[in-house]
């Protein structure tokens, strides 16, 4: 088994632990949540219980104010036909009862006047006939909430009954106040934090509201949205008050119900980010110190084939020097000069290397003639277009030339030494296309990024180095690209490099 494949094989077993563990992680959490979830909705249930009840505890108070009300009204009317039948009663009985009926009011205000506003007599007020004789102004506003009784006297005289809620009820009434008052501010700073809106009986006039943003609460929309969504959720609670009309009291699950809803997902969220940034650092890293231990090996290659490259260079000329026949001479220089380009390809890796421009037909054409030379005469190699062609992008030569040795050596070697391989330059106003077409045993689909990995080869006694060169040469220094654009088990594959122009 290759590296790689190790490599990829430990990567699905480590991401299917990150995945089980991530996954308990959620699964737990989720447990968690969704218990303080229920407790939290058990708290917004227990609110929304609470302030029905309270409604109806309002609203029966109400009741029993009106109830109240009613009864003091027929005390009062009581009070007036003992006044009226006091003038006429016709026994000492008589005379007592009414007398103790009238006398037995001590709580209701009231204020006996004559046709022209004049008082006659008064009970249970702060004041007296003394210093206030007549029923005017502020005073006959006061005493004329209700509507006086008429009290029909002889010869067609009348005086009237004027009076007011008595002490004791204007006290229940100030307590009911306080207690409608004490409710609504109770619905509005709940202390289950759960959003509220009163509305009025059309559902649309916002009377009050709690647990909202103050500055969106201007924004019709967002109240309609808001007072829509409230409804979707939850039933609104009908209340109907004293002096108060129906109300509506609109409310939702709390902020933090809510965010409770959504933690497991924004856990997920976050903890994806954070696995995603750490293996952009560690990849990072790994890939800057794969460069450096690519530099730094190339330097180290140039280094040491220096020093043999020099003495090779002297040895030559010795050669030359003592006779040797014309044609060894060339071959051995050729060599050498083979030895000087390696080493200056090797030397380049790490460097900014300098682009200058080449006719690329002209380059492949050379390159091509040489690795012929070098290559069994079995393998046939052809060109498009035509050598005079001229298409010039800026390259480093050695570099360049090295992409393409290695790409038609593999090809050579993909083929056994018996086949094709097909060179085609293609050309746009931006860019220049570069295919390889080799009728080799091809590559498989999983392989065709792998293959540009350091160490990785199909060959017994290859290092993997030479894809890893190519698409390093063709990415870092000519901001090209370098991919598999096609291949075929069996029939061949295609190489493609993109160069800007």
């Amino acid at each position: 088994m290759d590296i790689y494949l190790r490599k990829k094989r430990w990567k699905w077993i480590l991401f299917g632990i990150a995945i089980l563990i991530v996954s308990t992680s959620l699964y737990y959490t989720n447990i968690l949540v969704e218990y303080t979830r229920q407790d939290e909705r058990k708290n917004v249930e227990i609110w929304a219980d609470a302030i029905h009840r309270k409604a109806d505890l309002v609203n029966f108070t109400n009741i029993l104010f009106e109830q109240i009300k009613n009864e003091e009204r027929k005390r009062v009317a009581i009070l007036a036909e003992a006044q009226k039948r006091l003038n006429s009663a016709t026994s000492n009985d008589d005379l007592n009862f009414y007398l103790d009926v009238i006398s037995q009011n001590t709580t209701i205000p009231v204020i006996q006047t004559d046709e022209r506003n004049n008082i006659i007599s008064v009970r249970n007020v702060n004041f007296s006939t003394d210093t206030v004789q007549r029923l005017l102004g502020k005073l006959r506003k006061e005493f004329t909430l209700y509507p006086p009784i008429v009290v029909n006297y002889w010869a067609n005289k009348k005086f009237y009954l004027y009076y007011k809620d008595s002490n004791i009820f204007s006290e229940l009434k100030e307590a009911l106040d306080d207690l409608i008052s004490s409710f609504f501010s109770e619905v509005v700073l709940n202390s289950a934090s759960v959003p509220v809106i009163i509305t009025d009986s059309t559902k649309q006039s916002v009377i009050a509201y709690g647990n909202l943003p103050e500055n969106r609460m201007s924004d019709s929309v967002f109240v309609i949205r808001t007072l829509e969504a409230m409804a979707s959720q939850n039933n609104p609670i009908e209340v109907n008050l004293a002096d108060t009309g129906i109300r509506y009291i609109f409310y939702k699950d709390s902020f933090l119900l809510t965010q409770l809803q959504y933690y497991p997902f924004v856990m997920f969220g976050v903890f994806g980010i954070f696995l995603f940034i750490s293996y952009l650092l560690f990849s990072t890293a790994r890939n800057s110190e794969q460069n450096q231990v690519w530099v730094g090996m190339a330097k180290e290659t140039a280094h040491q084939l220096g020093t043999p490259l020099s003495s090779m260079v002297g040895w030559v000329e010795l050669l030359k020097l003592k006779g040797l026949d014309d044609d060894t001479i060339r071959e051995i220089e050729k060599d050498v000069h083979r030895l000087e380009t390696i080493t200056d390809r090797f030397s380049k890796i790490g460097a900014t290397a300098r682009l200058e421009p080449y006719n690329i037909v002209k380059v492949i054409y050379d390159t091509v003639s040489y690795i012929k030379s070098r290559t069994s005469p079995k393998v046939k190699f052809t060109v498009t277009p035509d050598p005079e062609t001229q298409i010039a992008v800026p390259i480093n030569l050695h570099l360049f030339e090295w992409v393409i040795e290695n790409l038609c050596k593999n090809a050579v070697d993909a083929m056994e030494g018996n086949g094709t391989i097909h060179i085609d330059v293609a050309e746009d106003p931006r860019q220049v296309v570069i295919d390889i077409t080799d009728t080799g045993k091809g590559i498989q689909k999983s392989r065709f990024k792998t293959i540009f990995h350091p160490g990785y080869t199909s060959k017994t006694r290859g290092w993997g180095l030479g894809l890893t060169l190519s698409k390093r040469i063709i990415d870092n220094y000519h901001n090209g690209k370098i991919f598999v654009k096609s291949s075929i088990l069996g029939k061949g594959t295609t190489f493609r490099i993109i160069l800007k122009k």
